[in-house]
């Protein structure tokens, strides 16, 4: 009995992954070039807008040839696949995309996997540095020209992603164009998925802990008289 064949759209999308990531920090140094070296030469500047330019058509063609070779009607695919149109749209949220990437990467060094809690602890924490520093950049990019904002450093940018995207707010610097609002409202949203992966990770990794040790020997049940972890 034949084994049943991977989709099309599944194989173009698991070889595709790893070469679309470095991609997508071309885009993301594009980017950064576009925004902080505003004092380089122009043909720098144009450098960086090209690789803007090549990547983004990148992104589209990947996602053109996925929705044709997926055989599936359009609003249906984009149902399917919102996330990855989001990313299309606003290519500076690739780092979303980094869990089925470090999966990739680990598959090609034909390392064995690590368990759930520690992976979703390792993919949250590089998600939020990818995705802070992109969203950084956003802020700066919108808020420098407006004289009314407190942010008129890449510094405080930074800090203000910081405070965002861990929930804490301490108010003293905020965006108030509305594009920088619309970013910062899009990282509170992450932030808190972000750390509520996190805390729920890491808390059922303890609670894993203990009921493997309560299963060696019966530690820490009822009437011996011991915690899990304690020596015997």
């Amino acid at each position: 009995m034949r084994a049943e064949e991977e989709p099309r759209d599944r194989v173009w999308e698991r070889r595709t992954e790893l070469p679309l990531f470095y991609a997508s920090l071309v885009f993301m140094a594009g980017y950064a070039v576009r925004v902080l070296a505003t004092d380089t030469e122009h043909i720098w500047q144009d450098v960086a807008a090209v690789a803007i330019l090549v990547t983004w058509g990148c992104f589209l063609a990947d996602f053109l040839i996925r929705l044709v070779l997926s055989g599936e009607k359009p609003r249906r695919f984009v149902r399917r696949h919102w996330l990855d149109a989001v990313v299309v749209l606003l290519p500076t949220l690739r780092p979303l995309r980094l869990v089925k990437v470090h999966d990739a990467i680990r598959a090609k060094g034909r390392r064995p996997r690590r368990s759930l809690y520690p992976r979703v602890i390792t993919y949250a924490g590089l998600t939020s540095v990818l995705l802070g520093f992109s969203g950084s950049l956003g802020i700066y990019h919108s808020e420098r020209t407006d004289p009314a904002s407190p942010i008129q450093t890449f510094g405080d940018s930074a800090w203000c992603v910081v405070q965002t995207l861990t929930t804490v707010g301490y108010g003293d610097v905020a965006p108030v164009t509305p594009t920088g609002r619309v970013i910062a409202v899009g990282l509170m949203v992450c932030g808190l998925a972000l750390l509520g992966a996190v805390t729920g990770a890491f808390s059922s990794w303890l609670i894993q802990v203990f009921r493997e040790e309560d299963e060696e020997g019966g530690e820490g049940t009822p009437g011996n008289g011991r915690f899990p972890g304690s020596p015997r």
